[in-house]
């Protein structure tokens, strides 16, 4: 079963106006269905075949010419010599758009190859896993709490959905192998994979708490220092995301650590060996459910014309807010609970923090509270707090 990528107009788009244009994002996040879907006319090459990959960075001039524009690039970091080759051509005709459509799945080295030689002359785009609206191929799905558990234990990755049948246990097995051989060889010379892989998991028991790294490589065994490298390597290849603080003249910055999320709740599931029949009863369900909350809201995202920034919230009276969306200097203030009927005890750092920032005279104004769960209905807490369910994350983002 195919799944159409809300991403697609936007990246049809973007090919309009720029001659490259650059999709990220981790392994098996359906890039490739995506860029050959939208570009059905473009040639296409994979640099994931090894002599491939070295024809490309060892001799860019002949691989552009037995592979002419318009060409879709697939992997393109394994040969991030070709970069420099791909200004030159499109200098040649700086005006024909949409030539080049190049994906990767480590992020610093396309960053690097765009930042170096494309610079001006291309769009990024980010693509993560299906969102809920894509599973349901347009149609809205059940969030009942079965459905939920379900969807958060399996992930959303394309190829779990797109064959129903497949093991999620077997799927992300190979996953989490195919990762670290190739990913984390090739960004960082890790020792031991074992280590790696030990440190991975202590990283998931931590998901959705603020980033301690010392703590971390106490548990793991290893450095401080080489904690900081692995963390890159995570972010690098899409696997999680920091979501940092946010701070402003209203009091002070008492908070400075981040705090980790796993990009798919289906690998952090798998990472804590919690499946749908046992994640109901652990003590990672609060954080899971923040990792899936956070996740569809960031998908919502890349699909709103002014889209938001994402911070959470932390004081010295430990006062703590989920997730903070800043536009413009407007608030939207969002806590996760798994609860069937969230109240007003629920909210209560939501109405404590909105009543500290209308005294401060922030130019920061909070124009939406609001607690999500599960609720059956949307409901009103007091004036300024809505009780919403998954469903409302549209609502929440605009």
């Amino acid at each position: 079963m195919e799944y159409p990528r809300s991403l697609a107009p936007k990246l049809r788009e973007l090919a309009r106006f720029f001659p490259a244009v650059v999709i990220s994002g981790a392994r098996q996040s359906g890039k490739t269905f995506l860029v050959r879907k939208t570009f059905p006319g473009h040639r296409y090459v994979s640099l994931d075949l090894p002599s491939v990959a070295e024809q490309a960075e060892r001799n860019p001039a002949e691989f552009l010419r037995d592979h002419p524009a318009p060409l879709i690039v697939d992997e393109v970091q394994y040969a991030p010599g070709l970069f420099r080759h791909l200004k030159t051509e499109i200098d040649r005709a700086r005006h024909a758009m949409g030539r080049y459509i190049l994906t990767g799945s480590q992020q610093f080295v396309l960053m690097k190859g765009v930042s170096d030689s494309l610079a001006g002359r291309c769009a990024v785009l980010e693509l993560e896993n299906l969102s809920r609206i894509e599973i349901g191929r347009g149609k809205p799905r059940s969030d009942s709490r079965k459905a939920l558990l379900s969807l958060m234990a399996r992930g959303q990755f394309p190829e779990l959905w797109r064959v129903p049948s497949l093991p999620r246990r077997d799927f992300y097995a190979s996953y989490v192998a195919t990762y670290l051989e190739r990913d984390v060889r090739q960004i960082l010379n890790v020792a031991s994979l074992r280590d790696f892989e030990r440190f991975i998991r202590v990283l998931a028991a931590r998901a959705g708490s603020m980033l301690n790294k010392s703590d971390v490589a106490r548990a793991v065994g290893v450095s401080v220092k080489a904690v900081g490298d692995w963390l890159s390597v995570l972010q690098t290849s899409g696997q999680i995301i920091l979501l940092e603080p946010w701070f402003t003249s209203f009091g002070k910055r008492v908070v400075k650590a981040p705090k980790v999320y796993f990009r798919d709740s289906g690998l952090l599931c798998f990472l804590l060996n919690l499946d749908d029949e046992t994640l109901d009863a652990s003590p990672h369900l609060g954080p899971v459910w923040e990792t899936l909350v956070f996740a569809e809201m960031r998908k919502l995202n890349q699909s709103v014309p002014n889209p938001v920034n994402f911070w959470y919230y932390r004081d010295q009276r430990a006062r703590e807010i989920d997730f903070i969306l800043e536009r413009g200097g407007r608030l939207t203030l969002v806590e996760c609970k798994w609860r069937e009927h969230p109240d007003l005890d629920d909210a209560r750092h939501l109405l404590s923090v909105r009543e500290d920032l209308g005294r401060s005279g922030s130019s920061y104004r909070p124009v939406s509270s609001w607690v999500i769960g599960t609720p059956d209905a949307t409901y009103s807490l007091d004036d300024n707090v809505t009780a919403g369910a998954i469903r409302d994350l549209p609502r929440v983002v605009s």
